[in-house]
């Protein structure tokens, strides 16, 4: 058991309190203190992926209880790569927070922060489904204090309407976990694996109505059509900072997809047959579809980024739903992308708000600094179109060639190829309208130039733009990780053995009981 697991949970839990305890009043010491946390969870992290990077799978038993009795963290490849993409967000978003002044508009927000950090770690490292309800709520919690962050009555209407959207998840999420543990008596991950392969499947109703249940849940947390609608609005109205680091959060319900439906309830397993691709492909191709016609249809800069994010988890979601070794490491190639570009967008988005009076996508006067901000738009949005040379190229080729042999083949590819060329025509429309037409708009004889935005915001968005330029050099290295990773998942004995086999309080004399 290695205690290091349990840091990347701990570290933003203390460090939360203290800022508020201690540097209250003080922004400068609260900035120095949160800085210097996430650049912690860094080292922290990397130092866990390199770990667990030849196959090793850590554990962590909280009070030394073996599972299934005690609560148990585990760190493998796919868990230790989400924990180190959010802590290494989560400096270039807290930079620009910084630099941008947004963190000083508001109260507490960077104990909100740290106590964000703390629940997305924790649902990505926890090995019990419980627990993963448990850190949910914690970024329900902390999410919802994030967005209304500076207040105003839209922020508050959009921050309530993603209250309710994801309470509604977290009532589905009781009933999921209720339905699993009457029929396993169980909620730990490795042992659930063991304990569903042994159920009857003629008596299987129970457990196949938890997994749909749950399949809802998830879909909800990565924001898939039908379940959406919270999405929009929300993303649209959170400060620009909260938005960027949001785009890990959709992240979190297709990490639990990959997961679950990989380790718990497998493609191959016989209670749950057929619900894999009955119906989460086609929610991810209409997913797809809705989010790239929607960046063609808005009307506003940040809604056309909230749309794009769900358009980049459709395609997520189609390379997942294949449930193939291709497929996944497809998916999880894009997820690191699009968390990235996304990111980009929204605070290149804030960039463009601090220059005009509105983010309609009408022309207006040139923005401070629009040389620099349209550049940094036009690769961005090259990254999130999925065009050459960029990292979203390179993830939709290979979610392509993962598709080539499905029987869904040509709803994929068409599906795929014509929402990349809305978004493109999307993109476009936006840049020329936000960049070019503003210089052919007039300035009125009472026009007071807007400040330029500081070197610090500049930087951090420079910073995520020049982690999509090394995620496509290294494209070839980070493709044989992820298929590395797709093949522990799939095989995900080394997983099971580790978590149920490490010896702890009750590991014997009750496991017989039990």
């Amino acid at each position: 058991m290695t205690h290091w697991l349990v840091l990347p949970v701990v570290l933003p839990s203390l460090l939360a309190p203290f800022i508020v305890l201690a540097a209250r009043y003080h922004i400068g010491i609260q900035r120095v203190f949160s800085v210097a946390g996430v650049l912690a969870l860094i080292a922290i992290t990397a130092g866990l992926a390199w770990e667990t990077s030849d196959g090793t799978v850590m554990l962590y038993q909280a009070g030394d209880w073996a599972a299934p009795f005690g609560i148990v963290l585990v760190g493998d490849r796919l868990s230790t790569l989400m924990v180190l993409l959010t802590a290494v967000l989560s400096l270039f978003v807290l930079l620009y927070a910084i630099g941008s002044g947004w963190d000083d508009r508001g109260r507490h927000f960077h104990a909100l922060y740290q106590f964000q950090l703390m629940g997305i770690m924790g649902a990505f490292l926890t090995g019990d489904l419980f627990n993963l309800f448990v850190f949910f709520e914690v970024l329900l919690i902390a999410s919802y204090g994030l967005m209304i962050h500076a207040g105003g009555n839209k922020r508050l209407h959009a921050g309530v309407q993603y209250v309710l959207f994801n309470l509604l998840g977290s009532t589905l999420f009781l009933f999921a976990l209720g339905a699993i543990y009457a029929d396993t008596g169980t909620l730990n991950m490795a042992d659930l694996a063991e304990r569903v392969r042994d159920i009857n499947p003629e008596q299987s109703a129970g457990i196949r109505i938890a997994a749909v249940l749950l399949l809802l849940v998830f879909a909800i947390k990565a924001a898939l059509v039908p379940l959406h609608f919270w999405l929009p609005s929300s993303y649209a109205e959170a400060p620009a900072p909260v938005a960027a680091l949001f785009a890990i959060m959709t992240k979190v319900g297709a990490y639990a997809i990959i997961r679950v439906y990989t380790m718990i309830f497998p493609p191959d397993l016989e209670a749950t047959a057929g619900l894999h691709g009955d119906w989460l492909l086609p929610a991810a191709l209409v997913s797809l579809a809705v989010g790239m016609v929607g960046i063609l249809a808005a009307r506003q800069l940040d809604r056309l980024v909230a749309f794009s994010v769900i358009g980049s988890m459709g395609m997520v979601m189609v390379a997942i739903a294949m449930f193939t070794q291709a497929g996944i490491a497809a998916a999880l190639y894009y997820i690191v992308h699009s968390t990235l570009a996304a990111a980009a967008l929204f605070l290149i988005t804030d960039l463009v708000r601090a220059g005009r009076k509105d983010l309609w996508l009408s022309s207006q006067p040139p923005v401070a600094g629009a040389a620099l901000t349209a550049g940094m738009f036009f690769a961005a949005a090259i990254a999130m179109a999925g065009l050459p040379p960029l990292s979203g190229f390179i993830g939709k080729l290979l979610l392509l060639d993962a598709g080539f042999d499905t029987a869904m083949r040509p709803v994929i590819w068409a599906t795929v190829l014509i929402s990349s060329l809305v978004a493109v025509v999307g993109f476009g429309r936006a840049g020329s309208v936000v960049f070019w037409k503003a210089h052919s708009v007039p300035l009125p004889d009472d026009h007071i130039p807007a400040e330029r935005p500081s070197a610090l915001s500049f930087a951090a968005v420079g910073g995520l733009l020049a982690l999509l330029v090394a995620h496509t050099v290294f494209a070839g290295q980070v493709t044989a990780y992820s298929t590395t990773i797709a093949e522990q998942l799939f095989d995900g004995r080394d997983y099971i053995d580790t978590v149920l086999n490490t010896p702890g309080k009750l590991s014997d004399a009750k496991a017989g009981e039990y």
